[in-house]
């Protein structure tokens, strides 16, 4: 097992997490037949005592799945932990990652957090070559930013589309989940390995089970802020988590959001062998509202914050934004980004403390390109498949400017 988990380069992450895949499922194909045996065996006892007669067979045609076209176990959280676990260069990479990140929003920590990194990633080796641009801006720096990568395997979509790497790894429709699963969890420990830590945007309540203990900050994106399950699922998360406004510009969804998310819920959810199980939550008090612009333009001004400042103070909630600098704040358009990252630098320089945070969308190459899932070879390297991306070099630069901004801020 040894040899099959050292990847060497991205090239292999797909055909390692293929194989550990097939392990796990048969593994959990035998574990299943377990234990429909034993219910077979030990339900009709428990009817007995209870006084329930044998259930007589009932024709189901037309009644139940009747839209259901297949039904595929996957690999559960607690064996990709098992065959993947947190090595001790990992678990100090996240521990030390939220403890910035908790820091920043606190203001104990007079940095800037940034989190860059690939609208959604799609190629192993590329996500790794861009980590290792991630390290290198960490070292550079260090001092004045905490530098996080995007790591997005699941797309949220307002209609139809590719669901993101963590559902179709293959970029070809053949939706090989449980591979997806097994890459993912192996391309955050890579990186976290790295010294970098990840943020990611879990779309439902399975997903960051299979990634727990890797991930130093969650997003919960526009299209999902009002969703109060999802509100309830992050106030049991151990990671930092953001909200970001409606994609329609609504600031109260998000700080309603953080209200709800800091307090305790108890709801349905599944424990990391993918059982059914209730949760009950303490709150996450590291949430905070994160600026991404609307349908009808941005909302990064300091006008914007100022008001954002004052809504805020009025709900008794502290004085904190991360800004996207992508999304509606530029129009989509990667070319805008180092124009929101200026006007926002320049308010940080001014002595503007509620910006804590910038989010940006980069990748190797400037761009997008569309993705054709019956010739996923003919991608470009480096490129985006989902939104418009800034380039290394253009990346660079907006971190030296976010950079100098922290500094001028502190000599302030």
């Amino acid at each position: 097992m040894a040899r099959v988990l050292e990847i060497g380069s991205g090239d292999r992450v797909l055909e390692v997490s293929r194989r550990i895949a097939d392990g796990l499922l048969d593994v959990q194909r035998r574990v299943n037949a377990q234990v429909d045996a034993m219910q077979a065996e030990l339900l009709p006892e428990v009817r007995r005592q209870l006084g329930q007669a044998d259930a007589e067979p009932v024709d189901l045609a037309g009644l139940s799945n009747t839209r259901i076209e297949g039904l595929s176990i996957v690999v559960t959280p607690e064996a990709v932990a098992g065959v993947l676990p947190l090595s001790a260069a990992s678990a100090a990479t996240t521990r030390a990652g939220r403890r910035a990140m908790t820091g920043i929003l606190r203001g104990e920590d007079d940095r800037l957090a940034v989190i860059t990194g690939p609208c959604s990633i799609h190629d192993p080796g590329a996500t790794l070559e861009y980590a290792d641009f991630v390290a290198r801006m960490r070292e550079r720096h260090g001092a004045d930013l905490e530098v996080l990568m995007r790591t997005y395997t699941e797309k949220p979509r307002t209609e139809v589309d590719w669901k993101g790497f963590a559902y179709d790894p293959y970029l070809d429709g053949s939706s090989r989940i449980s591979v997806g699963l097994v890459a993912t969890r192996l391309l955050m420990r890579a990186i976290t390995e790295k010294g970098v830590p990840v943020a990611a945007e879990p779309l439902n309540a399975l997903t960051p089970q299979y990634v727990d203990g890797l991930v130093t900050y969650n997003a919960v994106g526009a299209r999902n802020v009002t969703d109060q399950t999802a509100r309830e699922r992050v106030s049991g998360f151990s990671s930092v988590i953001g909200f970001k406004n409606s994609p329609e510009g609504s600031v109260e969804s998000a700080i309603q959001a953080v209200v709800a998310a800091r307090a305790g819920h108890e709801f349905l959810g599944v424990d990391r062998h993918g059982m059914t199980a209730q949760l009950s939550t303490s709150g996450n008090d590291t949430g905070h509202v994160v600026l991404r612009g609307a349908a009808d333009g941005p909302n990064h001004s300091a006008e914007h914050i100022a008001e954002v400042r004052a809504r805020l103070r009025a709900r008794g909630l502290p004085e904190v934004v991360v800004v996207d600098a992508s999304h509606g704040n530029s129009g989509k358009d990667h070319r805008r980004q180092p124009l929101v990252v200026r006007d926002l630098a320049g308010q940080v320089a001014g002595g503007e403390t509620a910006i804590r945070g910038v989010m940006l969308e980069s990748n190797l190459v400037a761009g997008r390109q569309d993705l054709d899932q019956q010739r996923p070879g003919d991608l470009a390297y480096g490129l985006s498949v989902t939104d418009s991306c800034a380039d290394l070099a253009m990346t660079e630069e907006m971190l030296a400017e976010l950079a100098a901004a922290a500094r001028a801020r502190r000599a302030r």
